[in-house]
């Protein structure tokens, strides 16, 4: 028997589908959420942070914004054009 079809205990075995898919939903926004957010900042720390210090310069400041403005951005275009595709 695989993982997804082996019986559960406890109050989670009695979960509605409506409940199940809720519970599903948050957990895969805080995933998105969670690399989103490592993402953004991996690419641009290393793109815009050129000399690591207890601050950061207006130039830096202003890179990040823009980077992050940039990616959020390309994220809601690939988002759409994913959810918005004929199946």
């Amino acid at each position: 028997m695989d993982s997804f079809s082996a019986p559960t205990s406890g109050p989670s075995s009695q979960l509605s589908p409506e409940d199940f898919m809720g519970q599903l939903k948050t957990q895969l926004a805080q995933a998105y959420a969670e690399e989103f957010l490592e993402t953004v900042r991996g690419k641009c720390f290393d793109k815009c942070i050129t000399k690591p210090g207890s601050s950061l310069s207006g130039s830096e400041s202003s890179c990040i914004s823009r980077c992050v403005d940039r990616y959020i951005e390309a994220t809601g275009i690939i988002s759409k054009a994913l959810f918005s595709a004929p199946r």
